[in-house]
């Protein structure tokens, strides 16, 4: 068996939403620390990445779709030959904008838009955790969901079916805490806040960067040391958790 820098076997990873930012960086720190991680995203694997193993480890599959998504999850347990899933990362999310970019709101969002967005940012982390819970099991593995500071305020730029997705999940994680750790499986939560990827809206620097009490945006890197922190041993009695990751602006 493949071994990881630390002399163990090799830890298997599943991310969703891998392909840029936040998604990206994980990929990039659970692989440098010698990780198999496996990437889903509605999107093929890109033949410009640099990344060796990604065309082997990668699943399309589009998250919207409930039945694509059981697909997708069969594939998965069959391409975990040893039955262990050390990780999974519920990182893939939509954020719908109106014409112009500007949010939209409860009132603008209609529930077509409304249904697209809780299948991908809440109903497809569950469905993924609960179809995988014989993986994780086995490995005493753990889940990061990926919420939002979105999810506790109203946010100038996140529309309301997106906050109110990630204030789901966040709910989710704690219903998930309980319920998975019975099973020796650890369940928490990631809400970064205004983190310099190329999803960030215009007007971040000049209408929020002054309320960061650290004056600054977020680097993806940032958010994935978090991210690998919350797999690794020294969390090992973190469950239930959401770890807020943006430099002090939800104080």
């Amino acid at each position: 068996m493949a071994q990881s820098h630390s002399n163990h076997p090799r830890r298997t990873l599943l991310l969703t939403g891998a392909s840029r930012g936040i998604g990206h960086a994980t990929v990039i720190r659970f692989s440098s620390a010698g990780w198999r991680v496996i990437t889903c995203s509605r999107h093929p694997f890109p033949e410009e990445c640099p990344w060796d193993a990604g065309p082997e480890d990668h699943i399309q599959v589009d998250l919207a779709d409930h039945q694509d998504t059981e697909r997708a999850i069969k594939e998965i347990r069959s391409r975990l030959t040893d039955g262990l899933l050390h990780a999974l990362v519920n990182n893939a999310a939509i954020s719908p904008k109106a014409p112009g970019g500007a949010r939209m709101g409860t009132i603008e969002t209609d529930v077509d838009t409304w249904t697209h967005v809780f299948n991908v940012n809440f109903f497809a982390p569950i469905t993924l955790a609960r179809g995988l819970i014989e993986e994780l099991k086995a490995a005493k593995g753990s889940v990061v969901n990926v919420t939002s500071i979105a999810g506790s305020r109203v946010h100038p730029f996140a529309g309301a079916a997106y906050a109110t997705s990630k204030a789901a999940l966040a709910a989710l994680t704690r219903e998930m805490a309980f319920d998975f750790g019975r099973h020796g499986v650890r369940v928490n939560a990631i809400a970064p806040g205004e983190i310099d990827t190329a999803i960030l809206s215009p007007g971040t620097e000049e209408q929020i960067v002054p309320h960061i009490p650290l004056g600054r945006l977020g680097t993806p890197d940032e958010v994935a040391r978090v991210i690998y922190a919350l797999t690794a041993e020294t969390s090992s009695y973190v469950n239930g958790a959401e770890i807020h990751i943006n430099g002090g602006q939800h104080v």
